[in-house]
């Protein structure tokens, strides 16, 4: 018995269509230093006196001459949930909890100002269960995108300055996806195991991708006083495009125990242990042994404009918008190495914006208490709504401090929860062809989804 060569095609299509859809997940990785989040993100136009401007505003010059050195990361405890409409069963996520690191190193010296950051403005980690009807479509998906941005600023005079560097990215991704064996082809030209009553959702193998690449964007943006109450900002962080042109693909068998209770000429008599069939298909010349896959990722492009307005004694309030373009994300080119047909696959995703508030009260000593909110808008539309990205619009509510250790040492911890709405979604894969409103169809049950954040950074002037 051998898989007709369409069902291995649309299995491993089924696989790279998970990096373009997890970079789009983890909401766009914004908790890159703790006093940002603390302030709603809202800090284009009023940035923080930290590192972390090097990407927030990498125009905004550090307040005193010397080194400002901040490092810290961020916690990310993210809890997620399916009930399932036919049954009312729910589903939970199997996320860790991960941790999101920022390191930034800035020096002025005049009107100048060198500085160098890591961190990692996308990034994902999606998991469910063994027993999750979704895991066909996604069991595992982990996604990690580092950027390193040397950046230089100039400031024209007292009230304006600009700045920017160029980024150098590298991106990782692992993928693990259950193979549904009711869906595979078992005689030609199209009759599947389903036809001859395998349920559907009964796994017997599961599929891995792994892979790498290296992208190369730019970040500028410009900071300035309007007035002695009024600041503004804005920044602009291109897209960057990671061509995985070598990633590789990977597959495991899964235990049935059926006996087939039928004959399929050509292929086994009736009785056959199927088990003992399939193993064939992950050894030697089966269709399920390691291969060679590429595909394109796009990061999309950020542009964020703010203000800030300080008339009130030792307090900084901020107000800025986003703009996010996941629209880069509409159509994933698909590509084999080793002559399956080429595909393109359509994502339908949406730019997005978001609006970001702020407020820092400052104390005696380098003490502060600060507040944020943030609102923003999915970039799924509702029939891309999937186990790999259950995105839905979300608001971030955020309260944090400064607090000085010793001379020149600083620590700013911030808590944030993430809201969500919920929204309905699918759990099956959408196959070539199938348009909007058919995807839209395949809708099955609810996803909730909703995140704690604990952030600390530490930042250090000499």
């Amino acid at each position: 018995m051998t898989f007709h060569r369409a069902s291995r095609y649309t299995l491993a299509l089924a696989l790279l269509a998970l990096p373009a859809v997890a970079g789009a997940q983890a909401f766009g990785l914004n908790e890159i230093g703790a006093c940002a989040l603390a302030r709603g993100f809202a800090v284009t136009g009023a940035p923080c006196d930290d590192g972390s401007s090097i990407y927030w505003n990498p125009g905004a010059m550090p307040s005193k001459a010397g080194w400002t050195f901040s490092g810290g990361a961020a916690i990310i405890a993210l809890k997620g949930d399916f009930t399932r409409d036919s049954t009312f069963r729910r589903y939970e996520s199997d996320i860790p909890t991960a941790a999101v690191p920022a390191v930034f190193l800035n020096y002025r010296k005049s009107r100048f100002a060198y500085g160098l950051g890591v961190y990692v403005p996308y990034g994902l980690t999606s998991q469910w269960g063994d027993d999750f009807i979704g895991r066909f479509s996604a069991k595992k998906a982990s996604l990690q995108s580092v950027y390193i941005q040397p950046n230089i600023a100039y400031a024209f005079n007292d009230n304006w300055s600009i700045g920017g560097g160029p980024v150098i990215g590298h991106s990782s991704v692992e993928l693990i996806q259950a193979i549904d064996l009711s869906a595979q082809v078992v005689a030609p030209p199209a009759i599947t195991f389903g036809n001859f009553g395998v349920p559907k959702y009964t796994e017997f193998g599961q599929a891995k991708l792994k892979g790498s690449a290296m992208a190369y964007g730019f970040d500028i943006g410009v900071h300035g006083k309007l007035s002695k109450d009024w600041q503004t900002g804005v920044r602009f962080l291109s897209q960057l495009s990671f061509n995985y042109n070598d990633a590789d693909a990977t597959f495991s068998q899964t235990l049935t125990g059926i006996v087939f209770p039928v004959t399929i000429p050509g292929a086994f008599p009736a009785g056959t242990q199927l088990d003992t069939i399939l193993a064939k298909q992950f050894t030697g010349t089966g269709a399920l042994t390691p291969q060679k896959v590429a595909t394109k990722i796009r990061h999309p492009a950020q542009l964020q404009v703010g203000v800030g307005y300080t008339g009130i004694q030792n307090t900084t309030l901020s107000v800025d918008y986003a703009y996010v373009g996941w629209k880069s994300f509409n159509q994933l080119p698909v590509d084999f190495a080793g002559g399956a047909p080429d595909r393109t696959l359509v994502e339908d995703y949406n730019n997005t914006s978001s609006i970001r508030f702020g407020a820092e009260r400052r104390f005696s000593g380098a003490k502060a208490l600060r507040l944020g909110f943030s609102a923003a808008a999915s970039a799924a539309p509702p029939e891309t709504v999937t186990p790999l990205l259950p995105e839905q619009d979300r608001e971030l509510a955020m309260i944090g401090g400064a607090l000085p250790l010793f001379s020149g040492l600083v620590l700013d911890a911030t808590y944030s929860h993430i809201f969500t709405p919920g929204s309905r979604g699918r759990t099956d894969e959408r196959t070539p062809g199938m348009s909007s409103a058919q995807a839209l169809a395949l809708s099955n049950g609810a996803y909730t989804l909703n995140a704690n954040i604990f952030a600390f950074s530490l930042k250090y002037s000499f």
